[in-house]
């Protein structure tokens, strides 16, 4: 009693010590850490970083005195203060820091100061197979009467092996012999004991005694064993076993029974005389080494003893082995089990576990849905066992209680919406009904999960792409992006051309391919200008949710022109389709006199469609002049007596492209007399006036085409500038029936304006004023923000 009382005094000091310190520092008790690691590990393995697992500032460990309290957990590890990291202090042996217990658990206790702080740090140590299978008497005896019958059960000495689990004794084999036979009796968590069975009656004049090799062999792979010898001698007639006056023994027993409580009295008899009949009681043959430590039985009186503290925790019940021997000869026993049931006192907190968690759950989760299952296990029985489950905040979900004691369901509420909030950290606190209560508490986390209800948006809607002719067939021309806010499947999008519409936008899609992962776009053919100048498509994008969700956008495709016509000779050209004519001129004509005029035109546009001429051959380059823009040829002077009467002019026609194309005209020119041409034009006019006539009427199909091509590009160019004001570019004077024959355009700058003019294909040598600013455009110089800009735009 004064042991105990001592005991106490210390228990309630050390807690006002510690209350005391707590108050005074104002600290804080912070979260319990969990690590694990197997036993018979080195003195300075690393279990783990404490301070960084903490989000402790390294930097101040030293300061504030990071270290493990004094005495706890027999310091088998220890704290570096300079970096946080968890050591082995001491090799730690499982087998003696937690015995038979399934889990290993070292709690440790780490403070900071300034300001104090206590964290609790659990150490799991691992069982290995570090132990063989023992017996502890490697030789020992058994007697037994000659007179035995077959069937004669003997519970022979079970092994002890310190490991746990599967890496405990689970098999027996015995030699081979003719009398004995093994049977194994599993004990549940007391584990296997072996037992020997009598085939045989003994013959003590035959054989008096028999020499038997028990082998016990663990779990492991690869597997451990140990033997014991078992001589059995054989003897003279005892032929009555003491029998206990009780079938079954079970009793009560409160964990914190003083030592020296008697726990109970087992009583047998034997019905035999003499020394024969004398009962000893011992404890049996396998009982563990820790109930010998908590339990003795007196020898004489059968009484059952506490001998040290009973702790309900440690283990809920003990089966006790009581043997009873009589003092003949050839002793008989008889075994018995009493069954001691320790009873609880409230000393546990709840411990909540979760059993089943879904950590994502829809947004359109229905109301009532289940997100989680836990159970809460409360040690302590009774009331003391009794447990309540809350949250401690205020969120979308409800715990629902279980047909089942102590199980509970988290279920939905109200609504979820994950663009609101897609994250819930939910707290569960349990609470026992003992007396004080004891409470405990455990987070989650609950996901909300996406659903497929946003369509892909593309990026720009519609596209505008500009791409030149002659394109490569099969290269990538240009891609079409769309994004899904979704998450997961939801957003990853395949697209695809569409295929319906109108047939000018399903002939064109039939030219295309796209892909279905990246959204680039290629041609199967080859684009030319001069057939197409424009078209437009549909691309859609569709997700891979279910169901999914699709959009489309129109895609609207310009083609830009290349030099790829080379200049054609309208005039002269000669019966034969040859570019050749003759020209007759009279002699008397003066300087400046029009011999006639080369006309030619390119089917390409802009700068690729600006023709000049030039004299490649003449025969006197005195006499004629070309203009380089208009194709005009004009003497230069008089002709005399001396100069030739025919002459031969060669004009290369070539238009102004990057890699330039050119076509060339030959004109002979006839000198003869006033008279003569006088007659000859009479005669020329009157054979001619067909042809005139002919072409009279195509110069004024040529001339309608022109001038309503040009109100018609007009009226685009008017209509673009009005949608986008910002932006002047090439694109908004191209027209779907533009053929880039007779349309042309030309930048110039003058100050610090550029201008654009517009208008049909004329003479290039026609001057352009500056100051002038009919048909033309007035364009802000964008030089400054592209970093370059052409002074001359074709369009």
């Amino acid at each position: 009693m004064e042991s105990k009382r001592r005991c106490r005094s210390r228990v309630f000091c050390w807690f006002g010590f510690y209350l005391a310190l707590l108050l005074f520092f104002e600290g804080q008790v912070l979260a319990e850490l969990r690590y694990s690691i197997p036993e018979e590990m080195k003195e300075g393995t690393v279990v783990g970083n404490v301070a960084k697992d903490l989000g402790l500032d390294k930097t101040s460990l030293i300061d504030r005195r990071f270290r493990v309290v004094s005495g706890s957990a027999d310091a088998f590890f220890e704290v570096n203060p300079n970096d946080g990291i968890l050591y082995v202090d001491r090799i730690v042996d499982r087998e003696e820091v937690c015995e038979r217990s399934s889990v290993c658990l070292i709690n440790l206790k780490t403070v900071l100061e300034n300001p104090l702080e206590i964290h609790y740090v659990t150490v799991e140590v691992q069982d290995v197979n570090d132990h063989s299978p023992s017996f502890a008497t490697k030789e020992s005896r058994l007697e037994i009467s000659e007179s035995a019958l077959p069937g004669l059960r003997l519970q022979l000495q079970a092994a002890h092996d310190p490991d746990v689990g599967q890496f405990s004794v689970q098999e027996y084999k015995l030699s081979p012999n003719d009398h004995f036979r093994l049977e194994v009796k599993d004990r549940g968590k007391d584990g296997k004991i072996p037992i020997l069975v009598l085939l045989k009656t003994l013959d003590r004049e035959t054989k008096n005694n028999h020499k038997l090799l028990l082998t016990a062999i663990d779990g492991g792979k690869p597997s451990k064993s140990g033997t014991a010898v078992i001589t059995v001698d054989v003897l003279d007639i005892n032929d009555n076993m003491p029998v206990f006056t009780e079938d079954t023994y079970s009793v009560r027993l409160d964990e914190n029974a003083p030592i020296g409580t008697t726990v109970i009295k087992v009583n047998a008899t034997d019905l035999d005389a003499g020394s024969n009949s004398e009962i000893i009681y011992t404890l049996g043959n396998n009982v563990k080494s820790r109930i010998r430590e908590l339990f003795r039985v007196d020898p004489n009186t059968g009484e059952i003893v506490v001998q040290d503290q009973i702790d309900f925790e440690l283990e809920e019940s003990y089966e006790i082995d009581i043997q009873a021997s009589d003092k003949g000869s050839a002793p008989l026993r008889t075994d018995k089990s009493v069954m001691v049931n320790i009873v609880d006192l409230n000393d546990n907190t709840p411990q909540i576990e979760i059993t089943s968690f879904s950590r994502a759950i829809p947004e359109d989760a229905r109301l009532g849905t289940t997100v989680a299952l836990i159970s809460v296990l409360d040690k302590d029985s009774g009331l003391n066992g009794k447990v309540i489950c809350s949250f401690n905040e205020d969120v979308p979900f409800t715990l629902s209680p279980s047909t089942q004691d102590n199980m509970y369901s988290i279920v939905t509420k109200s609504p979820l919406d994950r663009e609101k909030q897609s994250v819930y950290d939910v707290t569960i606190v349990a609470k026992d009904a003992g007396v004080p209560s004891l409470s405990s508490e455990k987070s989650i986390t609950i996901v909300v999960s996406d659903v497929n209800d946003n369509s892909p948006e593309f990026s720009q809607s519609p596209y505008t792409f500009y791409i030149t002719e002659n394109n490569s067939p099969g290269a990538s021309l240009f891609s079409v992006r769309a994004s899904d806010h979704d998450e997961g499947d939801n957003c990853l999008i395949l697209y695809h051309i569409f295929k319906g519409g109108n047939e000018n936008s399903k002939f064109h899609s039939l030219n295309l391919n796209i892909n279905p992962e990246n959204g680039d776009i290629m041609a199967l053919k080859s684009f030319d200008f001069e057939t197409l100048k424009t078209f437009q498509f549909q691309v859609v994008a569709t997700d891979s949710g279910t169901p999914s969700l699709s959009s489309n956008v129109t895609v609207n495709v310009f083609i830009l022109d290349q030099n790829d016509n080379a200049p054609v000779i309208l005039y002269p050209v000669s019966s034969n389709g040859s570019a050749e004519g003759v020209e007759e001129i009279p002699r008397n004509v003066n300087a400046g006199h029009l011999v006639t005029k080369v006309r030619a035109y390119d089917a390409d546009i802009g700068y690729n469609g600006w023709l000049l001429f030039s004299l490649q051959e003449v025969t006197d380059h005195s006499l004629f002049g070309l203009d380089r823009y208009t194709g005009q040829i004009r003497t230069l002077r008089s002709f005399t007596e001396t100069d030739e009467a025919e002459h031969k002019l060669l004009i290369l026609v070539k238009d102004n492209g990057n890699v330039s194309l050119s076509a060339t005209a030959t004109v002979i020119v006839k000198v003869v007399e006033p008279k003569e041409a006088f007659a000859a034009s009479d005669v020329k006019s009157a054979a001619k006036v067909d042809e005139d006539d002919n072409v009279t009427f195509y110069l004024m199909i040529t001339l309608g085409s022109v001038s309503t091509l040009f109100l018609i590009s007009i009226i685009v160019l008017i209509a673009m500038q009005c949608s986008k004001t910002t932006d002047y570019t090439s694109k908004y004077l191209q027209d779907a029936n533009y053929d880039g024959t007779l349309c042309h355009s030309i930048q110039y700058r003058s100050g610090d304006k550029r201008y654009m003019l517009v208008g049909p294909r004329m003479s290039i040598g026609s001057t352009i004023v500056p100051g002038s600013h009919a048909n033309t455009l007035v364009l802000p110089d964008r030089r400054r923000a592209s970093g370059e800009g052409g002074s001359i735009l074709s369009v």
